[in-house]
């Protein structure tokens, strides 16, 4: 831990990005937990049918993943084109306003305010991650960035297993009313802890925002088919998110091992046990990492085998240790991606591209999440909750898609690399 206490103690201005990023997480999964346990009990008193709220519980995950797959272009302009900081600081008060709506969702009736604020939320989110990102360059030296993202992946594993534990817990001692009040108050510590902070201007500015215009994301575009690195490392997340954990998790707690009120126990049981397998993830494979692009390429093979391991115990799992232990393995896995990857991009993008490039890449997420959680839930509503492991037994097979095909990527590029090297060598 050395490195990252190190960091902590030099760099003030990426300790109050790390430290809002922790807060700010910590009321995400009380708000998470919360909102899927009240749309799975809404969704089965307004049926009459409690085995059918597969749909219901894709709609609101949905709700969560369109959204910023949607606006990820403009996303990109503006942070290209306008102040990073100021942007997330305003991301984060419209939250605080947006959580708060959720205490008038009180009856079954208002499952439709569910889906409304939880779309406004998300939208206002997603500035919010992809723009710490693209910060990161300009708060930390070049030799800190694994260190940095690292460190942010393992916060938010963290916050996830710490938040969901607690989540369950805390919700079913002070009610819905009082997690939702708590994640309202931490986006608005976050907005506090992020006002003082300095980035530096980047070495080549960027345009006047008075130009800015749609050709800019159309210059985004331009600019990773240019640079094959940047370019295949944006599809990095698309692969990684072939299924909807999320979705599985939620019928798996609240349908086949219900602990607590709604299920909302086995849901921050299930959803700490990814919390801790993603913060195993970069610890396990950091030892192997030194920094360079072409290794980090390489570990992401094998968190892509992790996560295929991880469906398949998953989906023999017969009871809720063993579910546990299928989704530690699968979020070693996404842990690994996700991080190696983010770094690729930092470590390889021109600053004035970044923003855009993030915003490209939490956009390949979204996309194969949002398909996989209408898969999930049509698949779902179309057999029953109870069959959930046939369907998380088929995800372990279309995960083998990706998995290869980045072998087959991280191959190619090599080979064309090696070529380069020996045309230069004189």
């Amino acid at each position: 831990m050395r490195p990252y206490l190190r960091l902590l103690q030099n760099n003030p201005d990426f300790t109050r990005v790390w430290l809002a990023q922790a807060i700010s997480l910590l009321g995400d999964w009380f708000n998470a937990i919360v909102l899927a346990a009240l749309v799975s009990r809404y969704a089965a008193e307004l049926t009459g049918d409690s085995t059918r709220s597969g749909l219901a519980v894709s709609a609101i995950l949905l709700a969560r993943f369109l959204p910023p797959l949607l606006v990820s272009p403009l996303a990109g302009i503006l942070l290209d084109r306008f102040d990073r900081k100021r942007l997330l600081i305003a991301s984060d008060v419209i939250r605080v306003v947006i959580v708060l709506g959720y205490l008038l969702a009180s009856t079954p009736d208002r499952l439709w305010l569910i889906y409304v604020l939880t779309i406004a939320q998300f939208t206002v989110g997603a500035l919010f991650e992809p723009g710490r990102s693209a910060l990161l360059p300009s708060i930390t030296h070049p030799q800190d960035l694994v260190a940095a993202n690292l460190l942010g992946s393992m916060t938010w594993s963290v916050m996830l297993a710490i938040g969901g534990m607690l989540g369950g817990i805390v919700a079913g001692v002070l009610g819905t009313g009082g997690a939702l009040i708590f994640d309202a108050a931490t986006f608005a510590l976050s907005a506090l802890i992020l006002l003082p902070i300095r980035p530096r201007a980047p070495d080549t500015p960027n345009v006047e925002e008075s130009k800015a215009s749609a050709r800019d994301f159309v210059e985004g575009i331009r600019y990773a088919r240019r640079n094959p690195t940047v370019g295949a490392t944006l599809l990095v997340k698309f692969g990684g998110s072939f299924g909807s954990i999320d979705t599985v998790m939620i019928i798996f707690a609240t349908a086949i091992f219900v602990l607590g009120d709604d299920g909302v126990l086995s849901l921050g049981i299930l959803w700490g046990s990814f919390g801790i397998g993603a913060v195993l993830g970069p610890l396990l494979l950091n030892r192997l990492n030194d920094g360079s692009v072409t290794v980090m390429r390489r570990l992401i093979i094998l968190g892509f085998a992790a996560i295929t391991l991880g469906w398949f115990v998953l989906s023999g799992s017969p009871t809720l240790l063993i579910a546990a232990v299928g989704i530690i393995i699968k979020a070693v896995g996404s842990s690994i991606y996700w991080t190696y990857s983010s770094v690729i991009l930092q470590k390889t993008t021109d600053e004035r591209y970044l923003g855009r490039m993030f915003s490209l890449d939490y956009a390949g997420f979204q996309l194969a999440t949002v398909i996989s959680t209408v898969i999930t839930g049509l698949a779902l509503e179309a057999l029953g909750n109870d069959q959930v492991r046939t369907v998380v037994f088929v995800t372990g097979f279309a995960s083998l898609i990706p998995l290869v095909f980045w072998a087959v990527i991280v191959a190619a590029i090599e080979r064309a690399e090696q070529r380069t090297e020996t045309v230069l060598i004189p």
